[in-house]
């Protein structure tokens, strides 16, 4: 970046409160490179000072020349270099009011700002802080980053409910208790901004456009729609159009030090290796989004499938698009971009296994905890590649650090994924689902928990057809009967439909390049590491899936940990009625069958006998044995 842009940006004056730009805003280089030359000057002058004092006392040495001798009172010595010596104490007493570190003597001035301290007196924009990751980074930034003067959140009006009122809710939220307890007044800290994503300008007021150009320090862009069968219309103006505008608002910001983005490890789901690059757009944005603004709803979703190509839907579509989006911006602005795969609930922080929202593989725990979901099309031997929700945001957050003191002169790429790092399978998962389901079991359970993974399509078909269709026609069956409308069938409609989404995920393996995830890991102190921690290396994942089983009960159903026994007990009850029915059904087969048959009945006979001698050799084994 040329230093005039620099010069444009820091050079005026900070937010109210603050000190100079080059104070609070970190080591820019017009500064820098100042102080280094004043600095280097001053170690030059002092080094030649000494030098010329030894060669003085050589010469008189070597001429028997004494000493000059002392002046009288008041007076003083005589001393070589008297006009570079005063030049020094001139700057030295120009520094004293600002305390730098002596670069030359190599005292402790290289050493490396803190995530925390990096943050301390920073002004933050954060997009989706409504959201499940944008609560869990603002959480994080308010405990970890104590400091931090304000945090600026993007929220729209929802019908029935004002901009005040999510944000209160939002804060009353038990994620936010640890962060209460320190600190009952940190709410004053979080300031709400009216905006709606797919407006022009994104709907901000000018004197709030005004307010934000003059202190935000760092951008996080965490708003996005997560919808996969989203229109694609709808997708390119909240993942596409919506980070254009805030790219543009950012360059008005006169003390941006870092835009980072969040996209997703599946914005390239059409490669198998993916890279920590940005690959080139499947079509140029700016072409696509003026090709659309003139097609009606009804021609755009006949294209659709045409234009998305060999990707599985609109949402990783226009997350590859904005990617390259935010790519162009990278020789005005500092940019970083985080790649997660799968977000599931948190691993660690504020406390593991918190959940608040059915999207993604939380759905899916939920409906076989309930026992509604029998069977799901996916490979037993592919990588899950969940990644908690703290890990994203330690990640991002370091990210930022990194991206505003570093100042990469490319855009940095973070894949945040466990694929290739920690792996684990469907398979896994399934199984580990299961029984802490059975351990921990959801009140009101429809059957008992117990799901088959199968990545043949006629096999789940038939499943399908008698573990969900076959027993929702019966249930239905038995409410229209007792006066009541019939539910189950369409609950199982809309599970296999959002199966059918996750499909193209949970059939097949990529492999990601985190490269870059390590060499940022590297770059954090211990206490940061520790503080900040993203190393998926230490994920349990038996651990992790029970904890967040348990979440998905807690704090998605709102259900209380010491019901476990009375649910326990439905359980019990759900499959003595299992029980009772395959008896049922044996004796019906029976009947109906084999008391016809002579052949049937010859072999239902044999069968009994074999079964009683088998019995009887056993007992008299038994018998001998003691």
């Amino acid at each position: 970046m040329s230093s005039g842009f620099w010069a444009e940006r820091h050079v005026q004056p900070g937010c109210q409160g603050e000190g100079p730009d080059w104070v609070t805003a970190g080591p820019f280089p017009l500064t820098f490179s100042y102080v280094s030359l004043r600095l280097f000057r001053r170690c030059s002058l002092q080094t030649r000072a000494r030098t010329d004092r030894r060669t003085d006392g050589r010469r008189r040495r070597a001429h028997a020349i004494p000493a000059a001798p002392s002046q009288a009172a008041g007076g003083r010595r005589q001393r070589p270099m008297s006009t570079e010596l005063s030049e020094s104490q001139d700057l030295d007493r120009s520094g004293a009011a600002e305390e730098q570190p002596d670069i030359c003597s190599g005292a402790a001035g290289s050493r490396m700002v803190s995530v925390a301290e990096y943050y301390a007196g920073k002004s933050v924009l954060i997009t989706g802080a409504t959201g499940f990751m944008g609560k869990v980074l603002v959480e994080k930034l308010l405990w970890s980053c104590p400091e931090v003067k304000a945090l600026y959140i993007l929220v729209r009006p929802k019908a029935g409910q004002s901009m005040k009122q999510r944000v209160s809710d939002m804060m009353k939220c038990k994620l936010f208790d640890r962060v209460r307890e320190d600190n009952p007044d940190f709410h004053k800290k979080i300031i709400p901004i009216s905006s709606e994503l797919t407006q022009p300008g994104l709907s901000i007021s000018p004197e709030d456009v005004e307010k934000l150009s003059a202190c935000i320090n760092i951008v996080f862009h965490c708003a996005a729609t997560i919808r996969f069968d989203e229109p694609l219309k709808h997708a390119l103006q909240l993942n596409v159009i919506a980070t254009q505008e805030l790219l543009s608002l950012a360059q008005r910001m006169h003390h941006l030090e870092a835009f980072i983005h969040i996209s997703t490890a599946y914005a390239n789901c059409n490669r198998k290796h993916i890279d920590e690059v940005i690959y080139p757009p499947p079509v140029e944005p700016k072409k696509l989004i003026e090709s659309l603004e003139w097609m009606d709803d009804g021609i755009v979703q006949d294209i659709t499938p045409r234009l998305i190509g060999d990707r599985p839907n609109t949402y990783t579509y226009t997350k590859a698009l904005a990617e390259y989006v935010v790519q162009q911006e990278q020789d005005k602005l500092n940019i970083g971009i985080i790649r997660p795969s799968i977000v599931g609930a948190s691993w660690q922080e504020p406390f593991p296994g918190w959940i608040d929202n059915f999207n993604g593989p939380s759905g899916v725990f939920i409906a076989a905890g309930k026992g509604i979901l029998r069977t799901m099309r996916a490979n037993n031997d592919a990588v899950a590649d969940l990644i908690p929700v703290d890990v994203v945001v330690n990640l991002t957050l370091a990210a930022g650090w990194y991206t505003a003191v570093h100042r990469p002169k490319t855009t940095l790429v973070y894949n945040c994924t466990t694929g290739g790092i920690n792996p684990f399978h469907w398979g896994e998962i399934e199984h580990h689902v299961i029984s802490s389901f059975k351990r921990n079991p959801l009140e009101q359970a429809f059957r008992r928990p117990n799901a088959n993974i199968t990545s043949n399509y006629l096999i789940n078909q038939y499943w399908i057809l008698v573990s969900h269709k076959f027993p929702a026609l019966i249930y239905d069956l038995f409410l229209r009967l007792c006066g009541q409308k019939p539910q189950m069938m369409r609950i199982f409609n809309r599970l296999h439909k959002a199966i059918s989404l996750l499909e193209y995920f949970s059939s097949q393996d990529w492999e990601w390049n985190s490269e870059n995830m390590s060499m940022l890991m590297s770059q954090l102190t211990p206490e940061d590491r520790t503080t900040f921690n993203f190393d998926v290396r230490q994920l349990n994942w038996p651990e992790y899936i029970e904890n967040y089983c348990i979440g998905t009960k807690k704090y998605v159903l709102n259900e209380d940990m010491s019901d476990i026994p009375a649910a326990r007990q439905h359980l019990r009850k759900l499959r003595n009625i299992r029980y009772t029915f395959n008896t049922v059904l044996v004796v019906f087969i029976w009947r109906v069958f084999i008391a016809r048959s002579q052949m049937a009945r010859n072999i239902w006979y044999f069968v009994v006998s074999l079964c009683f001698k088998f019995l009887s050799y056993f007992r008299a084994s038994s018998t001998l044995t003691n």
